[in-house]
């Protein structure tokens, strides 16, 4: 919860400015991490410099770096990610004091370096088998969280987004063509997704579950007794309840549904543009992301295949020795040589790749060494 003192601040006139400026064209939800993050720093302010009173005696040391070794020091500690989202908002808000206040100094209280390297976190797409199990247990149970997750599962919306369609969300685009108008969501885009038969038919299924609802018809697909977020918590806890009775791993949350379909997407061949669209990014590298999912599965299936060959020609036996002498020693050489680097190059990588690579390259040099000498 967050404490109301910071509001009593000095500064909280002017940092409250800052935020209503710089969040004039933002989501209420990010406002509120920005409002947050001020009440954060103003309260650690206040608690270990009451001296400070106005913006002219903010300092990076002691006032930045100490409340940046004050998050640190937090129990349960802050995750990475959530540190690098407190700094950069701060910093946001800093910059906005520097333009309005004219005091280029408070733009470089939090610098880029103080910034961590962000973890690297890959998509969780569901298994080929939790996939299965899931889509079977949604279509037996026929029912409105069923309907809502195979529509999350084969259209790849965000679960916020699923609770924002309209219920005219479904528009023809041609003869037996269609798509899903995808509202404003979490990047502030709309987009359209086009579907099969299948997703019409789910969505006509959850407007005859809007249809039998109690509650007085409006412009949702989906009916609300309270808020979007008590919605959300409701689909949340159906899941965990269809996991539980599948004896499946209980943290699979609705993301992995979007997850599951943007893989199935790339695996499918799509291209990485029409991707993008279809997911609604604003950012490529947002979309980079599930090429990796794609990368670590071309890997493995490259090592399969090299480990268990099916359509490679057979590998071409040692010939038997035709001559006797330095041409019998080059012909053994070489054939050591080609099936060393057969087998080097089935490994994956690791020293002993890398020690073969070295005796391969010394039997190149000795064999050229003999070429030498029959040359003389």
């Amino acid at each position: 919860m967050i404490h109301p003192r910071p509001f009593r601040h000095p500064l909280a006139a002017a940092f409250q400015r800052a935020v209503d400026s710089f969040c004039a064209a933002l989501s209420p939800g990010t406002t509120r991490h920005y409002r947050g993050t001020v009440c954060n720093f103003l309260t650690y302010l206040g608690a270990h410099h009451p001296q400070v009173k106005r913006l002219d005696q903010l300092s990076r040391d002691p006032h930045i770096l100490g409340w940046m070794a004050h998050l640190r020091t937090q129990t349960p500690p802050l995750a990475t990610g959530s540190y690098i989202n407190l700094l950069i908002a701060l910093r946001s808000i800093l910059n906005e004091l520097a333009w309005t206040h004219q005091r280029a100094e408070l733009a470089h209280l939090i610098l880029r370096l103080d910034l961590p390297r962000a973890p690297h976190r890959l998509p969780r797409p569901l298994t080929a088998e939790q996939d299965q199990l899931l889509q079977q247990e949604f279509r037996r149970r026929n029912d409105l969280g069923g309907n809502v997750f195979l529509l999350l599962r084969h259209t790849g919306m965000r679960i916020g987004e699923c609770i924002d369609l309209s219920l005219e969300c479904l528009r023809s685009t041609g003869p037996r063509q269609w798509a899903i108008h995808v509202p404003l969501g979490k990047l502030q885009t709309e987009r359209m997704v086009p579907v099969d038969t299948f997703v019409c038919e789910l969505v006509q299924r959850l407007r005859f579950f809007r249809s039998l609802d109690p509650l007085p018809a409006d412009k949702w697909l989906l009916a609300r007794s309270g808020t979007k977020d008590a919605l959300v918590r409701q689909f949340r806890d159906y899941l965990h309840q269809v996991c539980h009775s599948l004896g499946l791993p209980t943290n699979i949350v609705p993301h992995q549904m979007r997850h599951t379909y943007a893989t199935e997407m790339l695996r499918s061949g799509i291209s990485f543009p029409v991707l993008m669209k279809l997911l609604g990014h604003a950012d490529p590298e947002m979309t980079m992301r599930y090429l990796d999912v794609a990368l670590t599965d071309l890997e493995r299936e490259f090592h399969l295949a090299r480990q268990h060959p099916r359509h490679l020609p057979p590998q071409p036996k040692t010939p038997p020795l035709a001559h006797a002498g330095l041409d019998a020693i080059r012909d053994s050489l070489a054939a050591a040589q080609h099936a060393m680097e057969m087998f080097r190059r089935s490994l994956p990588n690791g020293d002993l790749k890398v020690r073969l690579n070295r005796l391969v390259n010394r039997l190149t040099k000795i064999l050229a060494q003999i070429r030498k000498l029959k040359n003389t």
